[in-house]
């Protein structure tokens, strides 16, 4: 059984070009359902996946949610669960997986995200370190990157120019402008950096030297966010999301939108539509005589 999960998660890796942390989630979602199923048929489940019916799908479901799985999860797992047996040659079962309300970024005000940016860095504990969280969070809204692009960028990015070169997901690469006051926040940091910034060296470290940790960002992110008294949404993810629906209310398209966010489908841009109405809701309630 652990052969076979291997092997997709290769295949998944190598084939699909799928990013570690999907690897690893699928991965132990084959893994689970192998060993549910053989428990459940009472023989090793790994010959007879062509044998799985609805019951057993439905069972193994029941199974999860009983250990806690919320329906986004839940709706996760039965994926997952499908992309395994379809890569094994076997046809999943029609289950219909749980509802699963499509919830909403929350973006922050650009002063929110500056005064953010700023209670991070001036709690670091060096001077190089103000200037690299600095940098990072700026990169996050200024440039709209994930948080693991830019703390996975290589040295040679540097020297910088008006736009950056960015491998996403699926090792895709995508081309983002940079704002000047990016720019310089990067500048700064690769000026203060007692680590040398060349070659594949990655251009952000931690405190030993190491390759940054996206770990690291977001605790200080909390850490800032609970002395500044933002909501628990403020997270360096929710800075991209400022990045997004800033740029649509200022007239940027979708398809624009997608290429600068380095989204697959547009579907996943579509999103930022309703954070933008969900604003101007705001403002027409807070500002209509009537309201």
């Amino acid at each position: 059984m652990a052969d076979l999960s291997f092997q997709y998660a290769q295949y998944l890796a190598r084939d699909r070009r799928r990013s570690a942390h999907t690897v690893r989630a699928y991965q132990a979602t084959a893994e689970r359902l192998l060993a549910f199923l053989s428990a459940h048929w009472g023989e090793p489940a790994e010959a007879r996946l062509g044998e799985v019916s609805q019951a057993d799908l439905r069972a193994f479901l029941a199974q999860r949610r009983g250990e806690g799985l919320g329906n986004a999860s839940a709706a996760r797992e039965l994926s997952a669960v499908r992309g395994f047996l379809a890569w094994a040659g076997a046809e999943a079962p029609r289950v219909r997986g749980p509802r699963v309300k499509k919830g909403v970024p929350r973006p922050v005000s650009p002063a929110e995200a500056v005064a953010l940016a700023e209670e991070v860095a001036e709690d670091a504990r060096a001077p190089w370190i103000a200037s690299r969280d600095w940098a990072v969070l700026m990169l996050l809204y200024g440039a709209g990157l994930r948080i693991s692009e830019a703390t996975g960028l290589p040295a040679k990015a540097l020297p910088l120019g008006e736009t950056l070169s960015v491998t996403g997901k699926r090792s895709k690469t995508r081309i983002v402008p940079l704002l000047p006051q990016v720019r310089a926040a990067v500048e700064a940091y690769a000026a203060a950096t007692p680590w040398p910034a060349t070659g594949d060296a990655p251009l952000f470290r931690g405190a030993k030297g190491g390759p940054l940790s996206p770990a690291v960002v977001r605790r200080s992110v909390r850490s800032a966010r609970a002395r500044l008294g933002l909501g628990e949404r403020t997270t360096p993810h929710a800075l991209r999301h400022s990045f997004a629906t800033h740029l649509l209310g200022r007239g940027a398209d979708l398809r624009q939108l997608q290429e600068l966010l380095g989204h697959a489908s547009l579907s996943s841009t579509q999103i930022y539509t309703a954070v933008d109405a969900a604003h101007l809701m705001d403002v027409y309630r807070n500002a209509h005589p009537r309201a």
